[in-house]
Parts: C-alpha cells; sequence; structure tokens
C-alpha cells in the first residue's frame, strides 16, 4: 500500500492501482479535475511538470518509473551527501504516486493495460516508435479505453526530419529563433536557466492541449492522440520577433526594437551595489510617473510613444543617462524610492529573495521540495 505521507510529497507504493493506493493529490472533492485519473510515464522535466500541474489541479496522477533507476532527475543536481531522490525529483513529483513497473514483463504488460482500461490520460515522453514497439501505440489502448487522452511529449515531434533526433532544452530554443533573442549587448546568445522549452513547450503545452481533449472526451466518450512537440510549441510562442520579420523582412537585434532595449523606458539597470533595476515604463503614463520620482521633467517628452526613434541615437543616449542616475544608489535604495510608485520600476530579485518576499507567501511552497 502506499505510505502515508503529506500531500505535498510523492507516494511511493506498490504496484497496485486503486483509489486509496494512487491517490497521490490532496483531498478536494471540490477541485476542477477531482476524479480524473492521469497515467503519467514521463521523466525529467518536461512531462512530469505536466503531471504536477493537473495534480495541482485535482487529478489523481499515477507516476510509473521503471524497476531499475526510474526517474533519471532522481539522481540530478544533489547537494553533497545528499541522499537521492534530488531535490529536482520532489519538486516535480510531489502530490503524486509512484509505482514501479517493467513494460517489457508480461505481468506488468497486463498490470499497465488493467490500469490504462481505467485512466483519463496518459502522458509519456519516450522518441517517436517506442510505445508502438512496446506494443502501446494510441490505437491499441484506445481499445482498452475510447475516451483514453494520450499526450506524446517529444523534442521535434511524432514525425518529420527530425523527429528521431535527441536534443535538450538548449536546442528545442535555438532551432525555434528562440535563443537567437536572448541576447546581451553585444547581441551574443546566453544560456539561460530557465528551460523555455521544457517549461513551456513541453510541460505548459501539454497541460493545455490534455484540459482542451479531456473537454472534447467528455463531450464525445472518444480520446485522442496529442503530439507535443516542444521546438513546435516554442516556435509558435516566437510572436514579438515574428512581428518584426513580417514588418522589415528581418528580425530586431538586440537594442534596436522596442522590447529588446531599444528604448530607455524598457530596460534593465546595473545600480551602485551591483544589482539590478527592471523599468518597464512602456506606456506614456508610467514613464512620467518615473520621470516624476527622479525629477527629471526635462524627460517626459523623450519617450517612443511621442516620436523618439526606437533604437535611436536619442534612445541610446538617454538610456546612458539613466545608467549613470541608477548606477549612483543601490538597489535597496532604489526599491525603495519606487516602492508607492506606479510606474512598474521593480528589482530584479535573486531566487533566495523571493523567496521571503512577501509577494510569494502563498506560494513559496512550490518551490520548496
Amino acid at each position: 500500500m502506499t505510505e502515508s505521507l503529506e500531500p505535498s510529497q510523492a507516494r511511493e507504493s506498490s504496484a497496485q492501482f486503486s483509489a486509496s493506493a494512487s491517490s497521490g493529490a490532496p483531498d478536494t472533492p471540490d477541485a476542477p479535475l477531482a476524479g480524473v485519473t492521469v497515467l503519467d510515464l514521463t521523466r525529467l522535466l518536461p512531462g512530469p511538470l505536466a503531471g504536477l500541474r493537473l495534480a495541482e489541479l485535482g487529478a489523481r496522477v499515477i507516476k510509473i518509473e521503471d524497476k531499475g533507476a526510474g526517474d533519471y532527475a532522481r539522481e540530478m543536481m544533489l547537494g553533497e551527501s545528499e541522499a537521492p531522490p534530488s531535490a529536482f525529483w520532489r519538486l516535480l513529483n510531489r502530490g503524486k504516486a509512484i509505482e514501479r513497473l517493467d513494460l517489457k514483463d508480461d505481468t506488468d504488460r497486463a498490470t499497465f493495460r488493467e490500469w490504462v482500461s481505467r485512466a483519463d490520460v496518459l502522458l509519456e515522453g519516450f522518441r517517436p516508435g517506442v510505445m508502438a514497439r512496446l506494443g502501446f501505440d494510441y490505437e491499441t489502448l484506445a481499445r482498452l479505453r475510447p475516451s483514453l487522452v494520450m499526450a506524446s511529449i517529444t523534442g521535434y515531434g511524432q514525425h518529420g526530419p527530425m523527429a528521431q533526433a535527441a536534443g535538450h532544452d538548449i536546442n528545442y530554443i535555438g532551432y525555434a529563433g528562440v535563443l537567437d533573442q536572448l541576447g546581451d549587448t553585444a547581441d551574443a546568445p546566453i544560456v539561460p536557466n530557465f528551460q523555455i522549452g521544457d517549461l513551456y513547450g513541453g510541460g505548459q503545452a501539454t497541460v493545455q492541449a490534455v484540459l482542451a481533449a479531456l473537454v472534447s472526451a467528455l463531450r464525445t466518450g472518444r480520446g485522442r492522440w496529442l503530439d507535443i512537440s516542444m521546438t513546435h510549441e516554442v516556435f509558435r510562442a516566437n510572436l514579438i520577433p515574428a512581428v518584426a520579420l513580417h514588418r522589415q523582412g528581418h528580425v530586431s537585434r538586440a537594442g534596436t526594437d522596442l522590447l529588446n532595449g531599444g528604448v530607455p523606458c524598457y530596460q534593465v539597470y546595473r545600480t551602485q551595489d551591483g544589482r539590478h533595476m527592471a523599468v518597464g515604463a512602456l506606456e506614456l503614463k508610467f514613464w512620467h510617473a518615473l520621470c516624476d520620482v527622479l525629477g527629471r521633467n526635462d524627460w517626459k517628452s523623450r519617450h517612443w510613444s511621442l516620436g523618439q526613434v526606437i533604437g535611436g541615437a536619442d534612445a541610446r543616449a538617454l538610456q546612458g543617462e539613466l545608467a549613470a542616475v541608477f548606477a549612483s544608489a543601490s538597489l535597496a535604495d532604489w526599491t525603495l524610492r519606487f516602492a508607492n510608485a506606479d510606474c512598474c520600476v521593480t528589482p530584479v530579485l535573486r531566487l533566495e529573495e523571493a523567496m521571503t518576499h512577501p509577494l510569494f507567501a502563498q506560494t513559496r511552497g512550490s518551490l520548496t521540495p
């Protein structure tokens, strides 16, 4: 039977599929997905995040790992002398029941088929063709459960020239034209420590598609197979650079467009103590409020909406003037000065600071393993 742990923790259980043994989510009968059962075969980040979000919405999520090492995330990013499972694994698998099956073993295969016959959603993240080779392609599983929604999460989709290619987040956002837009002042791509392809293109896109498919299944009694390509999902979301492409025939380089550093009112400025303030005074009313805080009425007319050329000489000059101003005081000083000013000027916090900020008082637990 499942161990009795706190609802926020992952639950390790034997291979028994019952309401009592597999309920990893808190007892919340009024939750939007109460009564929905999700089988999660995925590993690492994208699929487990999707399963986590569904569990947070009230679904009963059963994470199925192999009987060997299991999910590779168990051993990843361990601290010194820290025993697995890692914080990485624990953060992604809270609120789930954890089962172990060998999908090549006849007995476990029969168990898996029985579980599928009572499940609503199946998440898998193998390379294209693996589920079919195991004998668990969607057509086969749908005969067991016609209303089943199966989401297959891959880097490049089930079909096409790169379907079998390996990849990671940096590859997906590189192909999608996103990494190119994450440029520093020298217009060189940075390596973001926020996995856009995995988190958005994989996790969140899967949740969105699954929820829509569940509505359809509820209405029609028929499920469907969802082909979630992280690269294609990120590509579809690359909207602002696409605007520039259609406007001028090419994407804008760093510091030459409205939202990539080409205007003084939407920029990051270094403070005296080597920290940074985020200035998002994009609308004229916010820019005027910023100028009031700084006592610079003479800057109020120097705004893109009043004709200042984006990425032009005056924009660059004013950025330099603002940079000098912000460099004259510390992050704490500027945070205090702008605390009550409605002009979208905020500190760039480190995560350890965000964890203690009142803004996240109700949600900091989501990042506590």
